[in-house]
């Protein structure tokens, strides 16, 4: 497999008795999952239709917040009359949870919907199954993997989030080099595991340049780090964090307008990393789990509009959609992701200590 040293460092390192998960997974070759995911019959959706009706429902492991997945579970549920069940977890749990119990040789899982880092690691382990579906060509083509093993279905994009009461608009930084300025002594937070943002910051600065810059901003005004974007946006609304570097733009959006004395700005390009959906490739409900994948690339793109995400359907339109992005390849992050963790926890996490 593919970069499997890298993919089993990382795994170790994450808490996952990584063996070999080939050795746990039973023969596909003709499988339902198969014939489910690859079929493409003019037919596809009535028999998808059918035969998810019959398994009556579905398992869905995802990192998403659980009110927002509610809206898409619903909308599932009114439409096919089929349960959606879920279990709600960080990226790295959700990935620890499917590898631990591929090697038990436990397969309830049907659909996994997370970060695009611990997608394609799950795609390495051969955990997931190519899944060739029809709305996949109206999406934009960062959202397609060369595989087919998973697709993206949203784009978290890092923003910097500010308390409006603390920090005024015109003092906010245009450049992470205006970040060396005194006044944003003690008023700088970050989420504590986001090397990706990390990587994608520096590589654009040039990785010398910016390692440099950032060590320099880490000792002259620090960096406050809080584990999860959530509690990091709200920190900030509540004025704990003046101004925060790694917030998820949509849960910026979602308390701004729920009143929060928050706004948020991007420094371009931002970095924006796909979060995606996938198949499993043992999925107990095969029929189901294609239906609700088709739905995460359909119907559900409005619903995640609404709710603030960034949808990766061309139809949709954000404020961010004209904006230059720099988007994280989560194949080569992964391969990369031991150095990227290292350089964050040594410059930002601990160098403010």
């Amino acid at each position: 497999m593919r970069g499997l040293p890298a993919l089993l460092s990382v795994l170790v390192a994450w808490g996952v008795l990584a063996a070999p998960s080939l050795a746990a997974r039973p023969s596909d070759a003709g499988s339902a999952v198969q014939q489910a995911a690859l079929y493409d019959g003019s037919d596809r959706h009535e028999r998808l239709v059918e035969g998810a009706r019959a398994e009556g429902e579905l398992l869905v492991y995802t990192s998403m917040q659980s009110e927002d997945f509610a809206a898409i579970a619903q909308a599932f549920e009114k439409k096919y009359g089929i349960k959606v069940h879920s279990w709600r977890g960080s990226a790295t749990k959700t990935l620890q949870r499917v590898v631990a119990e591929a090697n038990g040789r436990r397969f309830e899982v049907d659909v996994i919907e997370t970060n695009g880092p611990e997608m394609e690691a799950l795609h390495r382990e051969g955990l997931l199954q190519r899944v060739r579906s029809p709305h996949q060509a109206q999406l934009i083509p960062q959202a397609l993997t060369p595989h087919g093993e998973w697709t993206a279905t949203r784009l978290n994009i890092y923003a910097l989030a500010y308390n409006t009461k603390l920090v005024k608009k015109d003092e906010l930084p245009r450049g992470y080099a205006d970040l060396l300025d005194p006044k944003w002594k003690g008023k700088l937070g970050v989420e504590a595991t986001n090397d990706d943002w990390f990587a994608g910051v520096v590589s654009e600065l040039g990785e010398e340049k910016g390692l440099q810059l950032f060590r320099d901003i880490a000792q002259k005004n620090g960096f406050s780090a809080r584990i999860g974007n959530t509690l990091l946006a709200k920190l900030v609304a509540m004025g704990e964090v003046p101004l925060a570097l790694t917030v998820y733009n949509y849960k910026a959006e979602q308390l701004k307008k729920e009143g929060a004395d928050l706004d948020w700005f991007v420094i371009e390009p931002a970095v924006a990393r796909a979060n995606g959906a996938g198949v499993a490739r043992n999925a107990p409900h095969p029929n189901a789990a294609v239906l609700f994948f088709d739905f995460m690339l359909n119907e559900a793109q409005p619903i995640l509009l609404s709710k603030d995400f960034v949808p990766v359907s061309r139809k949709a339109e954000t404020r961010l959609n004209q904006m230059p992005l720099r988007f994280v390849d989560p194949d080569k992050f992964l391969d990369e992701q031991e150095k990227w963790s290292g350089l964050y926890q040594q410059i930002i996490v601990e160098g403010s200590k």
